[in-house]
């Protein structure tokens, strides 16, 4: 059964699947290739981030916070976050959230079906959307460690 230990690190997103309990179709959505990364600390935090890997940009030389609206949803749709605290129980992981870019999102438990082989880990759920059951499956495969040097970081960043 899995341990808290062996989720302790940093994870790839291989895949995102939703199927249905009104229908046999599957979705992905965040595309057939989705981007992710998932970080586990051995002090009990935990990240997740997932999103198209074809999002658009949004406009040089302009802040966020001043596009229009309908320019930031489509942005921020093709995006999803959170994070807080996790811990591991009967082979279940719970993520207890406390930020999101899903404003719903904090304050609720995440429940996740944890499946270990290897260096891969697949995580399933469910939830309720009206009267549709839907059965997540995300596939990670564990990252690394870093055996080279950390990228430079743009010494410009934040800096105006």
């Amino acid at each position: 059964m899995i341990q808290a230990s062996d989720l302790a690190g940093t994870w790839q997103l291989e895949s995102w699947t939703i199927g249905y309990s009104n229908s046999d179709k599957l979705s992905n959505p965040f595309g057939e290739d989705p981007q992710g990364l998932l970080l586990y600390t051995a002090d009990g935090w935990m990240s997740a981030s997932v999103c198209r890997p074809d999002r658009a940009r949004l406009p040089e030389g302009e802040s966020p916070r001043t596009l229009p609206d309908a320019a930031k949803a489509e942005a921020y749709a093709s995006y999803f976050h959170y994070a807080g605290r996790y811990r591991v129980q009967d082979g279940d992981v719970i993520h207890y959230v406390s930020q999101s870019l899903n404003p719903n999102f904090p304050g609720s438990e995440q429940l996740r079906h944890a499946e270990l082989d290897g260096q891969t880990l697949v995580l399933s759920g469910k939830d309720q959307v009206g009267e549709v059951t839907r059965f997540h499956s995300l596939v990670w495969h564990r990252v690394a460690q870093a055996d080279s040097a950390v990228p430079a970081i743009d010494s410009d960043f934040g800096s105006d």
